[in-house]
C-alpha cells in the first residue's frame, strides 16, 4: 500500500488556511436535521488543526466575498440551502483567485448533475440503468420515463439520497418529479435495481488518481431504498445495512476499470467517490454517480477504506490535502 502525503514544517508553519464547513463551529453533536454532518465537520476542523498552524474557520459564503486573506481554501459547504450551491465557493474563490481544494466550478457541476455524469460515463462505455431527467419549469411527460416495474425518484443534484423516493406507476413517479419541482430542483428518474452500492473512494497520490480499497453497503434486503435520514443517523437503520469491504468478487477489476476510466474526466479533483449498483445475485453493474468533494468522516467509506490501507483518519486528510497544495504550487513534495 501506499504511503502518505506529508506536508513540509514549511506549510504546517506558515500557509494560512480557511477551512468553511457547514458545522465547522458546532461542538460536534448530533445536528438536528443533518444529521452525522456535524460530528463529521467538527473531526475535520480538529485534524486540519493539528495540521496546519495558521487554521481558520467559516460557516458561511459571505466570508469569501472579499479576500479573506488565506492562502488555500478548503471549501466544504455543498449544501448551502439553494440549487448548485456547491458551485459557489470555487466560483468564489476563482473571483478572488486564491487556490483552493478540489475539482473546478463546472466540474463539480458536471459531476453533482447526475444526468451529465450517466451522459459522460456511457459515452466511455461504463453501463448506466436507463433515466430520463425532468428539469424544473421543463415538461414532465410520460414518453420520456424509463421502462421498469419500480422507479426511483430523486433530485438530479441530490446528495444522501435527500429528497429520495419510488413509485410503482406513472402516477407516482409524476407526483414525486413534481414534489421535487416545487422544491425548486431538477427531478431523475431510474429503474430500481435490486442489490447493494458499491463504493470506491480515490484521492490523487503522486498527481494521479490513487483507488482506495472499495466498500460495499451491503443490504440484508436487496429491495431496500437507502434514505437519507438512514445515510445521516437521523433514524435507526435497524440492521438493514452495514458497511464492509468488497473484497475478492470478481466483478471488482471491471469496478475498478470503470472507475479510473470515470476518472479522467474529473480530473484534477483531488479527491471523489465513484458509486455503483451492484446485483450479487446476477453479476449486474451499473453506474449510479459520483461525488466530488465528498463525505470523508472517520465512520464512513474513506475513513474505513483508510484503515484497510493501514492509514490513520489524521494520515488520509493530510495526503488529501498536501497533494492539493503540491499541485496549487504551494508546496514542495517531499
Amino acid at each position: 500500500m501506499a504511503n502518505p502525503t506529508r506536508l513540509t514544517a514549511d506549510a504546517r508553519k506558515n500557509l494560512r488556511i480557511l477551512f468553511i464547513a457547514k458545522h465547522a463551529l458546532g461542538d460536534g453533536s448530533l445536528h438536528g436535521t443533518d444529521g452525522n454532518h456535524s460530528p463529521y465537520h467538527y473531526e475535520m476542523k480538529t485534524i486540519l488543526t493539528g495540521l496546519f498552524e495558521k487554521l481558520s474557520v467559516a460557516n458561511n459564503y459571505e466570508t469569501l466575498f472579499t479576500d479573506p486573506g488565506v492562502d488555500f481554501v478548503w471549501p466544504m459547504l455543498n449544501r448551502g440551502g439553494f440549487f448548485n450551491s456547491e458551485m459557489l465557493c470555487p466560483l468564489l474563490c476563482e473571483r478572488l483567485g486564491v487556490p483552493y481544494l478540489g475539482a473546478n466550478p463546472i466540474l463539480r457541476g458536471l459531476a453533482d448533475d447526475k444526468h451529465l455524469t450517466k451522459l459522460e460515463g456511457k459515452a466511455r462505455g461504463v453501463p448506466t440503468c436507463d433515466w430520463a431527467v425532468y428539469r424544473a419549469g421543463a415538461p414532465v411527460e410520460e414518453a420520456r420515463c424509463p421502462k421498469g416495474n419500480r422507479f426511483v425518484i430523486k433530485p438530479n443534484n441530490s446528495s444522501a439520497s435527500w429528497g429520495i423516493g419510488d413509485a410503482h406507476d406513472w402516477e407516482g413517479v409524476k407526483e414525486a418529479v413534481l414534489r421535487i419541482h416545487a422544491e425548486g430542483h431538477d427531478a431523475i428518474v431510474e429503474p430500481f435495481m435490486n442489490g447493494s452500492d458499491v463504493e470506491v473512494p480515490v484521492i490523487t497520490k503522486d498527481d494521479a488518481p490513487f483507488v482506495m480499497p472499495p466498500m460495499l453497503f451491503k443490504q440484508n434486503d436487496p429491495s431496500h431504498l437507502r434514505t437519507h435520514a438512514e445515510k445521516r443517523d437521523l433514524v435507526e437503520r435497524e440492521h438493514k445495512y452495514t458497511l464492509v469491504p468488497f473484497e475478492g468478487d470478481e466483478a471488482w477489476e471491471k469496478i475498478k476499470a470503470m472507475t479510473l476510466t470515470l476518472a479522467e474526466i474529473f480530473r484534477p479533483f483531488d479527491f471523489g467517490r465513484f458509486e455503483f449498483r451492484f446485483n450479487e445475485a446476477t453479476g449486474e453493474i451499473n453506474l449510479l454517480e459520483v461525488n466530488l468533494q465528498c463525505n470523508l468522516w472517520s465512520e464512513k467509506v474513506y475513513g474505513r477504506s483508510a484503515v484497510l490501507m493501514g492509514w490513520k483518519q489524521e494520515d488520509l486528510i493530510e495526503t488529501i490535502v498536501a497533494e492539493s497544495l503540491i499541485r496549487r504550487g504551494l508546496m514542495p513534495r517531499i
